[in-house]
């Protein structure tokens, strides 16, 4: 348990505070623990630190950053309250203990709290069970809670029972609102069909730019420069990060599925697969040759190469690169662009589609803010 002198508490002043909103009748505060200070969580703390004193002027919500856990130590507001942008400039850090950090978190005064977790570690996501059962609520773009082992899912999902609120849009399509849409179809009484998608942005940009003026290995390395593609480019090139989204999406339908359910078939050959991360990225030039054989196929049909996942009404999943017609509705996304086809009860001739941005840290960083102020909206205003 982290004590800290009274005097000393004192919240991150991500903006100077505003005047007491005159009209507010309900103002309600949030404390805040981030994990995972990187590229999406840094990016978070950026959109916070903008949004903070519009959120208590118009909307009486005051956001209290309480700490930041990194890899290996964490700063706390009650140790020092001042942090630059990159949240490295503390005085002082302490070493990472995530139960510690969340019971600080959490406080003693009764106060709503919720945790962000913008790692993509297994360990802290192993945490949220406690958590939730803690009262505590959790956000996060952490895909390895929604597709790990199904026993901790529902370890998760029995959490909430408590009142905690659990909520992960941004694991599938970044800022897309695709959790949340397949959610209200089902509560309002549709019927899934299937759902069919390009849930990678990072293959989606792959796929547009690969027309044969590059090597396919060049692509991969602007890609993971500008941020596109998860730390280790092979979760996205061999599918395992579709299919993440996919068990996500199938786990929120009512299915029990699981990574190994999942028909995948990647673009990582296996003398590839189990190299150090270093390793592969040098000898990357080795996908080109394939690359340009499923390249010159796609051209001699006349279609497009895309990568695509699948869910049908039974529950069999699949991921794979394939040749789709020219007049496909995914033959015609853009960038990074993700689309997303709910085929249902209701949207059988014309599935219901989602389409947009689906990488990237400030659109990814987004949604994780767009779940927090779905949880802060339900909160009741507390003294």
């Amino acid at each position: 348990m982290i004590t800290c002198a009274p005097e000393q508490v004192q919240h991150f002043p991500l903006r100077p505070p505003m005047p007491p909103h005159t009209a507010s009748t309900r103002r309600r505060v949030l404390a805040i623990g981030v994990i995972g200070p990187g590229r999406v969580g840094s990016a978070l703390l950026e959109q916070l630190r903008t949004a903070q004193a519009r959120l208590a002027r118009d909307s009486g919500l005051e956001l209290k950053l309480c700490g930041v856990v990194a890899s290996k130590r964490m700063w706390l507001d009650c140790d020092d309250a001042e942090l630059n942008a990159r949240h490295d400039g503390a005085q002082v850090w302490r070493p990472n203990d995530l139960d510690a950090f969340a019971e600080h978190v959490r406080g003693n005064d009764g106060r709503h709290a919720l945790l962000i977790d913008c790692s993509a570690n297994d360990e802290v996501a192993a945490h949220y069970p406690r958590w939730l059962a803690a009262g505590l609520h959790v956000v996060t773009p952490n895909k390895l809670a929604g597709s790990g082992p199904l026993p901790r899912w529902q370890a998760i999902r029995a959490a909430c029972a408590g009142g905690a609120r659990f909520r992960y849009e941004a694991t599938v399509c970044a800022g897309l609102p695709v959790v949340q849409t397949l959610r209200d179809l089902l509560d309002t009484g549709d019927e899934l069909l299937a759902v069919d998608g390009m849930f990678s942005g990072t293959l989606a940009w792959l796929c547009n730019r690969h027309d044969g003026r590059q090597p396919f290995s060049a692509l991969v390395r602007e890609a993971h420069a500008l941020g596109y593609t998860e730390p280790d480019p092979r979760d996205d090139l061999s599918g395992l990060d579709v299919a993440r989204k996919l068990v996500i999406l199938a786990r929120e339908a009512g299915w029990p599925l699981s990574l190994e359910d999942v028909d995948l078939q990647g673009l990582v050959p296996p003398a590839l697969a189990a190299l150090p991360r270093d390793d592969f990225m040098q000898r990357l030039d080795e996908l080109d040759a394939p690359m340009a054989a499923k390249l010159a196929e796609a051209h001699a049909e006349g279609g497009v190469l895309r990568h695509v996942a699948r869910l049908d009404r039974h529950g069999r999943a699949s991921v794979r690169l394939q040749v789709l017609p020219a007049s496909h509705a995914f033959a015609h996304t853009r960038l990074t662009d993700n689309i997303v086809q709910f085929t249902t009860r209701r949207y059988c001739d014309n599935p219901l589609s989602v389409q947009g941005p689906g990488a990237g840290p400030e659109v990814t960083a987004a949604g994780v803010f767009t779940d927090l102020l779905r949880i802060a909206e339900s909160l009741e205003a507390r003294a």
